[in-house]
């Protein structure tokens, strides 16, 4: 058999290949005029979907299977520039199976929150029609199709920084576009949300509230926009990531945990986080910083309590290197709070979410430099690491800074406030400086495109 194909024309060849996919389909149900095309039948979108860090945390769930949370949270969504997720989406008659690439390589799709997100999104689907091509999908085709799905984190995974939130709200928004979905992101939201809570506020740029809900099917769970990016443009918001490995403990194990056994959690949850969310509220839309700082620090520390009070207790701010952690994150919570007493008004906001990285946003770009300059001279990098690798980001803020190279950040004085000249190299692996930042994009360029049009495999 093989030395006759050996000598089949090329169209011969093609002709045959594509009547074996023809059959193959056809056995799905799949109508054969799609395959009108052959193997060049593939339609692609990609989108490009920020992350998002709380302001008010959300930790623990009152329904597991459709993510219900037992409070509201607001969060600030973060430059897609700076950290997002790119993911690919793909459909073609000839994909044999649904698959998925993370990050170059291949995951498995079969467990339960991807597949509710593909079910949502594939009910909601409609017609799509390319006339240039010639191909026409009719809603019922989408139940039968399959997809190649491809997802790039621009920053660690599993780590702390709410890598999950942006890769399920960039597959609910690829896949709404490239199913023509009608709803918008409020009703996407509540899609992405069962794939991972987080994401639903990563469909919006600016603030975002995630409203709890009441209904038991959580219908009413969705995401809201607070204020866009635009609103309040002075904060700079500056990560240190101590660690980019994944954590000991997940987020739905340990909110699991925190629900069956922490008291503390049920008091937030009724008597706190009510009040916080409408003060929080309040502090965003009138651009408050004093109030802000104060609401996110004690919402980040009271998170972290309910991980202490959880059974067994949860080291999220320590979960790599304990004592070396512990003496950093002690000492971020500590300085803030000293420098901003020392300016009789807050210059700096801390929040640690699930993982051991600070965020500390600042209240404009002057006090983002100062902050700059402090958080390098306690954390210089390794003599073998260079100042543009240290910091990664909106790197405009070092000239603010004063900073240009390694014997800038040498000559660095000890901080006024601070009596102590300890110094703490190679503690944090680097620095993220970044905004405010906008919502999903579909990305036109086919070249930023993770699947090849082609195939559809990955590039």
């Amino acid at each position: 058999m093989a030395a006759k194909l050996k000598y089949l024309s090329h169209r011969e060849r093609k002709r045959k290949f594509t009547s074996s996919i023809i059959a193959n389909s056809e056995r799905k149900g799949i109508r054969s005029d799609l395959l009108q095309m052959g193997e060049k039948w593939v339609l692609m979108k990609t989108a490009q979907t920020p992350t998002n860090i709380a302001v008010i945390k959300y930790w623990g769930k009152r329904d597991e299977t459709l993510i219900l949370p037992v409070n509201d949270s607001i969060s600030v969504t973060l430059d897609p520039a700076h950290l997002c997720t790119t993911t690919t989406v793909a459909v073609s008659p000839a994909f044999q199976q649904d698959r998925m690439w993370l990050n170059g390589k291949e995951m498995s799709l079969s467990g339960g929150r991807y597949q509710n997100c593909l079910r949502e999104i594939r009910k909601r689907a409609r017609e799509v029609e390319d006339k240039e091509r010639g191909i026409k999908i009719e809603k019922k085709d989408w139940e039968k199709l399959h997809l190649h799905i491809a997802s790039y984190n621009n920053f660690p995974t599993a780590a702390g920084l709410a890598s999950s939130a942006a890769g399920f709200a960039c597959l609910v928004f690829a896949l709404a576009k490239l199913m023509n979905v009608s709803e918008d992101e409020s009703q996407l939201s509540a899609i992405a949300r069962q794939g991972s809570g987080s994401a639903c506020r990563s469909l919006f740029g600016g603030f975002v509230k995630w409203i709890m809900g009441k209904e038991d099917d959580g219908s009413d769970s969705l995401a809201v926009q607070l204020v866009d990016e635009k609103h309040w443009e002075d904060l700079f918001i500056i990560i240190a990531v101590v660690s980019s490995r994944q954590k000991e403990t997940s987020s739905t194990s340990g909110m699991r945990e925190s629900v069956e056994t922490s008291s503390l959690l049920q008091h937030r949850a009724k008597e706190v986080v009510p009040k916080r969310t409408i003060q929080m509220e309040e502090a965003i839309q009138y651009r408050d910083f004093a109030s802000f700082a104060k609401l996110a620090c004690a919402d980040s520390n009271q998170f972290h309590a309910v991980c202490l009070d959880t059974l067994p207790p949860i080291f999220y701010m320590n979960d790599t290197s304990h004592r070396q952690v512990l003496v950093y994150i002690c000492w971020i919570i500590s300085y803030v709070e000293k420098w901003n007493r020392s300016e009789g008004t807050p210059q700096v906001a801390y929040t640690f979410d699930a993982g051991p990285n600070a965020v500390l946003i600042a209240r404009d770009r002057k006090a983002a430099a100062q902050l700059i300059q402090r958080l390098l001279f306690y954390f210089p990098p390794k003599s073998d690491t260079d100042l543009d690798s240290y910091l990664l980001g909106d790197k405009t803020i070092l000239k603010d800074a004063g900073l240009e190279g390694l014997e800038d950040v040498k000559a660095l004085s000890p901080p006024p406030e601070n009596g102590s000249a300890q110094k703490y190299p190679g503690d944090v692996s680097y620095f993220i400086c970044t905004r405010p930042g906008k919502g999903p994009i579909l990305l036109s360029n086919d070249k930023l495109a993770l699947l090849d049009p082609e195939t559809g495999l990955p590039k």
